[in-house]
């Protein structure tokens, strides 16, 4: 819910936690870590002892003031956490004290406990570890709700992926395996057999190739019926020259530039749609019908092999500002776990 509460002091009675707080906005250097109350989960919600988060690009943009948050006193990131159910607000039936859970979050996934509604958290997979559980909710849900749900890929489609080798590009290439769909994606020239590994039938450089002839002479000149995009900017006019007809533009980032210049008539001839989304906007009765969907579609894959979280590099709670660091030199392959307590 990212409803907390609290500030920085407090009596000596009331339960501390561990978390992160942005101490302003600027560089990795205002992340801290400081003792602060617990949240208490109002009526349907579940309070959530955190074993694991993780790194996404939206934490970056609210650390640098670019991206606000929920109202918060003291104001902690984390999109993202999982963990074991500690304690049920009134009314809570879903969950028992104990079991394995994991959440998207609008803010507050930096800590030791946070709380969720309890029909926002998702069960977590059979055999999964929290702490790599922790860093499957933000990009899995984003990469499906945008290229099923937004974008209407099915079996057989074929979908373009930028960023492929970033946590939503990694679980977009799986996803796409899963469901019978071809992906094509973008990368850096040292990620693309990364993200052919994961499933990709075409993995192209940004930096030295163009990617709209490589989607057109791969797909025969049809193009590709969903583009999935964290870039924006000057690749918007681009994404429209690789649509088929009636395809997708699904937006969920925008890296590049939050301006773009395209050729309206291009989207008219084909009949294309541009989605814009973001989960972190959304109400609570569209944040539980796509936990819900995700849960029951979506969360067998990691059962059963399909799907697996992509992790590049582990850091602890006690080192926020290198972690963050670390995903803005943009070396990173899938996803930037933290590592809140043991499981």
């Amino acid at each position: 819910s990212g409803r907390q509460g609290c500030g920085l002091r407090r009596p000596e009675e009331e339960p501390l936690m561990r978390a992160v707080v942005l101490d302003g906005h600027g560089g990795p250097e205002v992340l801290t870590v400081h003792d602060v109350p617990d949240p208490e989960p109002a009526p349907g919600e579940v309070l959530v002892d955190v074993v694991g988060t993780a790194c996404n690009r939206a934490d970056l943009l609210q650390r640098m003031g670019l991206y606000p948050g929920p109202p918060m006193d003291p104001e902690i990131p984390g999109l993202e956490f999982a963990g074991r159910v500690a304690a049920l607000g009134d009314g809570v039936s879903r969950w028992s004290v104990g079991d394995a859970v994991m959440a998207i979050t609008g803010g507050g996934g930096y800590a030791e406990r946070a709380v969720v509604h309890e029909d926002q958290a998702v069960r977590v997979p059979a055999g999964m570890a929290l702490d790599v559980a922790g860093g499957l909710a933000e990009v899995f849900i984003t990469a499906w709700d945008a290229l099923v749900l937004r974008g209407g890929l099915a079996a057989g489609g074929t979908a373009l992926v930028h960023a492929g080798a970033s946590g939503v590009g990694t679980a977009a290439i799986q996803l796409c395996r899963m469901m019978g769909a071809e992906v094509i994606v973008t990368a850096s020239a040292g990620k693309l057999d990364r993200c052919m590994g994961l499933g990709a039938s075409l993995a192209v450089d940004y930096r030295s190739e163009d990617w709209v002839a490589a989607v057109a002479g791969h797909t025969g000149g049809r193009g590709v019926d969903v583009v999935l995009d964290v870039v924006g900017g000057d690749y918007l006019d681009r994404n429209v020259n690789c649509l088929a007809t009636a395809g997708t533009i699904v937006q969920v980032g925008v890296m590049g530039g939050g301006s773009a210049t395209f050729g309206l008539a291009k989207l008219l001839f084909k009949r294309a749609t541009v989605v814009g989304t973001t989960l972190r906007a959304r109400s609570l009765a569209e944040k539980v019908a796509v936990s819900r969907a995700f849960e029951q579609r979506v969360v067998p894959g990691f059962e059963d092999g399909r799907l697996t979280v992509v992790v590049d590099r582990r850091f602890a709670l006690d080192e926020i500002a290198t972690a963050h660091a670390y995903m803005e030199t943009n070396a990173s392959v899938g996803k930037i776990l933290l590592g809140v307590r043991p499981a």
